[in-house]
């Protein structure tokens, strides 16, 4: 098996550890309620998706 010749130090593991961070989702304002929602997905405030209703969301009183 391969076993490394030297040990690793600690700033090369972090730079190479520096591309592993997790990425925030992406959320676009929906352009009918204008509230936050994720790309390519039907607004959960209003329920459009590419300018028409795709579901009926009930009002919350």
């Amino acid at each position: 098996m391969a076993v490394p010749k030297k040990k690793t130090s600690k700033a090369r593991r972090n730079l190479r550890r520096a591309h592993h961070a997790l990425k925030g989702p992406g959320l676009q304002a929906c352009p009918n309620c204008g509230e936050p929602h994720l790309s390519h997905r039907v607004c959960g405030n209003c329920g459009f998706y590419k300018g028409r209703t795709a579901v009926a969301v009930e009002a919350t009183e």
